[in-house]
């Protein structure tokens, strides 16, 4: 009787410090079990992640199962069907690639789309910002811009990038951007991109029961679709929003929850198209709408980033951020945002309850992006006021009733952000000389050791923000050049790493070449579908020359260290099959000693990619991407710094004799 009245267990308490090392969401999660709320790092805390399922293990493609096989002994059983587990997971990974990098595709063609409106004079409320950068791009792909016109060059740039979604045959446009090797090497290995839409298709189909069943062959249409994200579907949403919208230059500006203020109405965007938040500044500085904000009481209207639509409109504008993915909870949670507004992706469903306990408006904006619960007003880029203009008035009515106590964490973060490729370029090599040759000379010469991109989310299996921290700090200590997107970029950010004071955290030779050039050690290029910039970056390397004639002979490496999407796969992936050692933290769908295992972390380089890698702590990570790094100069006859000797007239006159 005592054994079946036995006490329920009680609920497992969430231990905050391990939870975040950002202080702003740590207090906020204190002011949230005060109030009684859940937030995502409590359900996190309280739900045991499947085992079966973080190992790839399971297979739920068809009602014969879901079939469980043993990660323990991989090849003791086989599914239903009879499924080896390297299918299995082959299939498992494919399906999280196809859908990440239909959500970058998807964006990508949103872009596309209003540039095509723009272009054709259906839309009128943007315009094309950056004559330049439209030359530029149409160049890089063959199209002809002497003596045309704006217009002439961007209808024509319209149809060749329409190619990279509909294309059923040939080579996607940016194919043309991708050094000759790494261009023969996919072209050997059947991986090229024909278009986004029919790799995306064939993938899905591919991984339907009973069709490609060897992992091999699953992987080689994998890497072709993620190849269509990078190269494709992503690479033309940042073109096309730089183009529109205009391409970044350095520009400080804050981050953290600091950024809110009380004696103003507080409106947040949160997502990830640059379409909504162009519209919100519009809104946010019409005089009728700041008047209507003062007649309530305040004392203005106060726009501020989230995510990575946030860390665009940082990049580009300067607009104040308050926080990355897991942080998108608390900041409802200081009872001052009055309104957020989202659209599609990393969008959380807890929004919705999270708002509701403290009387914040949330809207959907997107037809893709419904929440139950939660009203919508719908964006339309023809007519993009009627739904900031009534965020905007929905938020000063907010402002005008607030009832509930406002706690704000006085933590403000500043750093300097929008490093775009074509900045890069223009710092390193001047504006007559723009040339990523200086960067490749101070890697010859051992000042830079290699260059890492670390990317990614941020995940509530491990304490947020630290493991992008702690990972850079180590990569910079060891003379890596950091370059960032998404909401990594705010972890470091917030760590104070974006400042060039932040050089005396770096190695005697990064420390050298940061404080000569007057940058930090760290480079935020932008949102996650801003990787492209990444790419783009590897390509001018190699074409600068000195490193090789492929991506992978480049001493680069990549890592997500608290990645948790699916889109964050095809990142990786797309990386992988251009040439880059690349590392994941948190966990890796996989079971390892497996025949896929050994595919992804050592075939693939063996065939002229790049390869997985895995790691959970940071140092660990870090110092697994340097050894890579080390190699690739060890193969490239650079492994030696070079000794730098100051030589007088006669030292010069007997080299000159002899």
């Amino acid at each position: 009787m005592e054994k079946e009245m036995k006490k329920a267990k009680a609920p497992k308490v969430l231990d905050i410090k391990e939870a975040t090392s950002c202080d702003a969401t740590a207090q906020m999660l204190k002011k949230a079990e005060r109030d009684g709320v859940e937030t995502a790092f409590h359900r996190a805390n309280t739900m045991k992640a499947c085992p079966i399922g973080a190992d790839s293990a399971c297979c739920k493609h068809c009602s014969m199962g879901p079939c469980r096989l043993n990660a323990k002994d991989p090849y003791g059983k086989v599914g239903v069907c009879g499924a080896t587990i390297d299918t299995v997971q082959a299939r498992n990974f494919a399906r999280m690639v196809a859908s990440g990098a239909a959500a970058h595709t998807d964006h990508g063609m949103s872009m596309l789309d209003v540039f095509r409106e723009v272009v054709n004079g259906n839309i009128a409320d943007y315009s094309i910002k950056d004559p330049i950068k439209l030359e530029e791009v149409a160049q890089s792909i063959g199209i002809e811009t002497e003596d045309r016109s704006v217009e002439e060059i961007a209808r024509d740039l319209y149809e060749e990038l329409e190619r990279t979604y509909i294309q059923v045959e040939g080579e996607i446009p940016f194919a043309k951007r991708v050094p000759e090797k790494t261009l023969e090497t996919w072209r050997k290995q059947g991986v090229v991109p024909r278009g986004a839409m029919r790799e995306i298709m064939e993938l899905m189909h591919r991984t339907h029961m009973g069709v490609d069943q060897h992992y091999e062959n699953i992987t080689k249409q994998c890497s072709r679709t993620a190849l269509a994200d990078g190269w494709g579907g992503s690479m033309v949403a940042t073109e096309i929003s730089d183009i529109l919208f205009g391409t970044p230059t350095p520009v400080k500006a804050e981050v953290n929850m600091g950024c809110l203020k009380e004696d103003e109405v507080n409106i947040i965007i949160h997502g990830h198209e640059p379409n909504l938040f162009e519209s919100m500044l519009a809104s946010v500085d019409d005089p009728t709408l700041i008047k209507a904000a003062q007649e309530a009481g305040a004392k203005g209207i106060n726009l501020v980033g989230m995510c990575c639509s946030g860390a665009e409109m940082l990049s580009r504008h300067g607009i104040p951020h308050a926080g990355n993915f897991m942080s998108t909870e608390a900041i409802l949670i200081t009872g001052a945002v009055d309104a957020m507004g989202v659209d599609v992706q990393c969008i959380k469903q807890g929004l919705g309850k999270v708002a509701e306990c403290y009387g914040t408006k949330l809207f959907t904006t997107n037809p893709r992006c419904h929440i139950e619960g939660v009203e919508h007003i719908e964006f339309h880029e023809h007519t993009p006021r009627e739904c900031t203009d009534s965020i905007v008035e929905n938020a000063i009515v907010r402002f005008k009733n607030r009832t509930l106590p406002i706690e704000i964490p006085n933590i403000r973060n500043a750093g300097i952000h929008g490093f775009s490729h074509e900045y890069i370029n223009y710092m390193l090599g001047g504006t007559f000389r723009a040339s990523y040759t200086p960067l490749n000379d101070n890697i010859i010469n051992g000042r830079i050791r290699g260059v890492a991109g670390v990317v990614g989310c941020t995940n509530p299996r491990v304490k947020q923000d630290w493991v992008h921290v702690e990972m850079v700090k180590e990569l910079i200590k060891n003379d890596v050049l950091v370059v960032q997107t998404g909401c990594s970029q705010i972890s470091l950010a917030k760590a104070g790493l974006y400042t060039p004071e932040a050089a005396h955290l770096a190695g005697a030779g990064l420390r050298e070449v940061c404080e000569t050039v007057g940058m930090p050690p760290v480079l935020g290029l932008g949102s996650c579908v801003d990787n492209s910039r990444i790419l783009i970056a590897t390509a001018e390397m190699v074409k600068a020359g000195g490193l090789g004639e492929s991506i992978a002979d480049l001493p680069v490496a990549g890592a997500a260290p608290e990645w948790m999407s699916e889109k964050a796969i095809s990142i990786g992936h797309y990386f992988v099959a251009s040439g880059v050692y690349t590392v994941f933290g948190v966990t890796f769908p996989i079971v390892e000693d497996t025949r896929f295992h050994k595919l992804l972390f050592e075939g693939l380089e063996e065939m002229g990619f790049g390869k997985w890698g895995f790691a959970a702590d940071p140092h660990e990570m870090a110092h697994l991407m340097i050894a890579h790094i080390d190699k690739k100069r060890k193969a490239l006859g650079i492994d030696k710094a070079r000794e730098r000797v100051l030589m007088d007239m006669a030292d010069r006159q007997k080299l000159e004799a002899a």
